[in-house]
């Protein structure tokens, strides 16, 4: 076997946390999970996982250091013929070596949802780069970035080691209609001209399904109308606490309007002027 600090790729002056670090990063990238059927896999990781073994015990690395032991941990001839000109009344006995027991390495995913699905939650799949399938159960009203923990699902352990983790990070897709402001939601809707000048009664989407909203007469672009109730569940509450959604009204003239239209518009405009405010550039 190589030498540990080579196989490791630190200085022989490294500290602990020096090793631990640079022990992850080979273990994540040589694990034969990561590999396939590659047989030369397996004996690279069991030769890192060797090397740690070695310098993570400060009792064995210093042994190493003194040169009592080789890199497998075997005690070396010289150092055991001299051990035993000092006590060559008591019998040689060969320690067992211990067995390696080396877990897994955790295993990073991102998963994108919509909207809706974070709001609501349910059961999705992500494949592995093992190439298993895993199910991820998405808990109601799950917030951008938010990591979820699926317990031995990541790199398989080592010589009884236990399994890493998947840390599934949620991504949050926006949504083309709703936007969230806390507890409230806020929606734009557009509108007629007739159902703006007259007012009207109208269908308009919520997380829930769609609900009746009046329009008031005289209603404009920018007009807010209040849904209450309609908004993200308060945490903690149970669903009893809900925000409010907020419609913002965007008024449409018809795509082509027709020459009637046109004139009606000349008229009434010349016998009733008006102005509007419109702001200007550093104001």
């Amino acid at each position: 076997m190589r030498d540990p600090y080579r196989i490791l790729g630190i200085p022989k002056s490294a500290s602990l946390s020096e090793i631990k670090a640079a022990y992850r990063k080979l273990a994540r990238e040589s694990h034969p999970d990561m590999h396939g059927s590659d047989p030369r896999a397996e004996e690279d990781f069991k030769e890192i996982s060797a090397a740690y073994d070695i310098l993570s015990n400060s009792r064995t690395r210093a042994q190493f250091d003194r040169g009592e032991i080789d890199a497998s941990g075997a005690r070396r001839a010289a150092a055991a013929y001299s051990k035993r000109q000092g006590s060559a009344s008591r019998p040689s006995r060969s320690k067992p070596k211990n067995v390696i027991k080396i877990n897994g390495a955790d295993v990073e995913y991102s998963l994108k949802i919509g909207f809706l699905e974070a709001l609501k939650g349910g059961v999705k799949h992500i494949s592995t780069t093992n190439g298993k399938r895993l199910r991820v159960t998405v808990p109601p009203g799950i917030k951008d970035g938010k990591i979820l923990r699926l317990k031995g699902q990541g790199m398989g352990g080592f010589g009884g080691g236990k399994a890493g983790d998947a840390l599934v990070e949620i991504l949050v897709l926006p949504d083309p209609m709703f936007r969230c402001e806390g507890h409230d939601i806020r929606l734009e809707l557009p509108v007629s001209l007739p159902e703006a000048v007259l007012g009207a009664k109208v269908e308009v989407p919520t997380i829930n399904g769609t609900v009746s909203l009046t329009i008031p007469p005289g209603s404009n672009t920018g007009t807010i109308l209040r849904l209450k109730g309609k908004g993200l569940a308060v945490e903690g509450s149970q669903g009893k606490e809900r925000g409010d959604q907020y419609v913002v009204l965007r008024v449409l003239l018809p795509k082509k309007p027709d020459d009637e239209f046109v004139e009606f518009v000349k008229s009434w405009s010349e016998r009733n002027p008006y102005e509007v405010a419109r702001g200007k550039s550093g104001d």
